[in-house]
């Protein structure tokens, strides 16, 4: 993007401190004045003693003193407010843009985080705007202060001689010209590099998360080589970037030196002639020296420009995302839930695939009434569960709840009248409390526990460390399957939902924790419009229906009895999975 167009993307978040930023910048004013003076008063001094020197007093020389003292405090005071102050309101705003980034990605559909490393995204949200608190501080700053020094001292300078001014000014344009093209090439390496901290983290994070499956397969040598090579790869980046700054800070460097020797060739012709005083000269000399260190110091800003400006770019393209899943402006909340799903000529395709997954499914599920999905894997099963909460939307057809359309109910409303209980659980670092508790943000400590023993959890609970205040290590790695499943189910006996939709949630447990948490998924299920996934057939022998669903569409549908007595599809799946279990051997489905 072009740094115009990010400019004007990042601008908005200086609104909320538009009193700081004035305050700063009229700091910085007082600073470049208290900076600028001190050429003016050796000038005056200089020239009365090479003229007059015999009026040049002690009362004169000490009220001047006092006066430029006085200056040197308020340059202080000014500069700390600027230090602490401005720095404060640099991460103020590198605060806010994170807060929206997050918020933002609270509202992106799954198929954005199925596309995306999720290192990338810890990057833009982290790492990328670290440099957003230098940035937001000193780039106006910075440019403020150069702008004013710049006219300040072509007016000055002029005053003192025009033809060594112009002389002067006019390598500024060819100074910046010339680097240019190294700016250019700084940027592009900066994003480069910011970019590649993201793969980076996406490789660190596979292979901790992984660790178990790297020592079971010895490979610790493959991912120490796999992170070599990545991590040079990032030297190598880092290497060309500080190439182009260097080409960057030297071209400035031979400008520098070149000014120099104008004043000093030019400055020296212009004295012999009687055109510049000695006093004016050894002022415009430091003056030059100020218009030197200025224009330096924003070429040394740059490198902290273009890594703010690169930080901004990815913050950009992350809020640039679309959101595929949004409320309807006419939406609603769902109130007085009956629980009744209706899909009405439901199609859907994956959009980065665009193949067909669900063709032009009818189905119509009683209030109360407890379904079972069956059929092989990827026959869309999980996918069909997945468009009730609206994780994705059909391509085709609507889906409705008490016969309203998903679409015109307020997602936090839709989502809160339904539960999910997923094969894969995830549990947050934390206590059992707060993963239990997270079903129902502000529940009781008594809710909480009676939600446990609902879903047969408390006993268990209870014989840990510290109860329900036993830290669960990440993603629950402390618990055993069966106790991480159990107090999902507490979660969403606490959530109590009207829809329960159940994703193969007994599918990798033994025979021991599939009996517990069975029961208490019967608990859960009783009373509520229930969608089972099923893995193991028995376990859903007793569904008041059985739809079996078969390359996108619906196969078969009965009970248990009557699909069996179809002898079709169910009738093969459920005797196989009975000839398995026979032989202790468990067929996935």
């Amino acid at each position: 993007m072009r740094t115009r167009i990010l400019m004007k993307r990042f601008l908005p978040y200086y609104k909320k401190y538009t009193g700081i930023m004035a305050m700063d910048l009229f700091c910085a004013a007082l600073t470049t004045v208290c900076e600028m003076v001190l050429p003016l008063i050796l000038r005056y001094i200089t020239n009365i003693g090479m003229t007059d020197l015999g009026s040049l007093t002690l009362k004169t020389i000490l009220t001047i003193g006092g006066i430029y003292f006085v200056l040197r405090i308020i340059d202080g005071a000014a500069a700390f407010y600027m230090a602490y102050t401005g720095h404060v309101m640099g991460a103020a705003i590198e605060t806010d843009m994170r807060e929206d980034a997050f918020k933002h990605l609270q509202k992106l559909s799954d198929n954005y985080f199925n596309n995306t490393k999720i290192g990338q995204i810890m990057a833009r949200i982290t790492s990328d705007l670290f440099d957003v608190t230098e940035f937001s501080h000193h780039c106006p700053e910075e440019f403020f202060i150069a702008g004013l020094k710049i006219t300040v001292s072509f007016i000055i300078l002029s005053g003192i001689n025009l033809k060594l001014t112009l002389i002067i000014f006019m390598m500024i344009p060819l100074m910046i010209l010339s680097c240019t093209y190294f700016n250019l090439q700084v940027k592009k390496a900066f994003k480069r590099q910011r970019n590649h901290i993201g793969e980076l983290n996406a490789r660190i994070e596979d292979s901790l998360l992984g660790n178990k499956v790297v020592r079971a397969f010895a490979n610790e040598e493959v991912e120490i080589k796999k992170f070599t090579n990545d991590n040079k790869a990032f030297f190598d980046i880092k290497k060309e970037s500080y190439k182009y700054l260097a080409a960057f800070q030297n071209t400035v460097r031979i400008f520098d030196g070149i000014m120099y020797v104008v004043v000093i060739v030019a400055g020296g012709i212009f004295m012999m002639n009687g055109k510049i005083a000695p006093g004016d000269l050894v002022a415009y000399t430091l003056y030059v020296t100020t218009l030197l260190a200025t224009i330096r110091r924003i070429i040394e800003f740059a490198e902290q420009f273009q890594k703010g400006i690169t930080g901004i770019e990815r913050f950009t393209e992350l809020m640039d995302a679309g959101v595929d899943i949004f409320d309807d402006e006419n939406a609603k909340p769902l109130q007085d839930v009956k629980g009744e799903i209706s899909f009405e000529n439901v199609s859907f395709e994956y959009p980065d695939d665009h193949i067909p997954v669900l063709k032009n499914i009818s189905l119509n599920i009683k209030p109360g009434e407890k379904i079972a999905l069956v059929g092989s894997s990827g026959g869309g099963k999980t996918t069909l569960t997945n468009l009730i909460p609206r994780f994705y939307d059909p391509t085709e057809g609507e889906i409705k709840i008490d016969g309203k359309n998903v679409k015109e109910i307020k997602l936090d409303s839709l989502r809160g009248n339904i539960g999910v209980v997923q094969q894969d659980v995830f549990l947050f670092s934390g206590t059992v409390y707060d993963n239990i508790a997270y079903g129902k943000p502000g529940a009781k400590r008594e809710e909480v526990e009676n939600a446990a023993r609902l879903a047969g959890a408390d006993e268990f609970i209870r014989q840990l460390p510290e109860g329900y205040d036993t830290y669960v290590g990440e993603r629950g790695v402390k618990l055993s399957g069966g106790q991480k499943q159990r107090i999902s189910i507490a979660r969403v006996f606490l959530k109590s939902p009207k829809i329960l939709l159940l994703d193969e949630a007994t599918a990798a447990l033994d025979n021991e924790s599939e009996k517990l948490v069975a029961e208490s998924l019967d608990k859960l299920a009783n009373g509520r419009t229930t969608i089972t996934i099923a893995h193991r057939l028995s376990t859903i022998e007793g569904a008041d229906r059985i739809l079996v669903l078969s390359d996108g569409h619906i196969t078969e549908e009965g009970s248990h009895e009557e699909l069996m007595a179809l002898k079709g599809s169910y009738y093969q799946l459920y005797t196989l999975s009975q000839r398995d279990k026979g032989t202790g051997y468990i067929k996935s489905n």
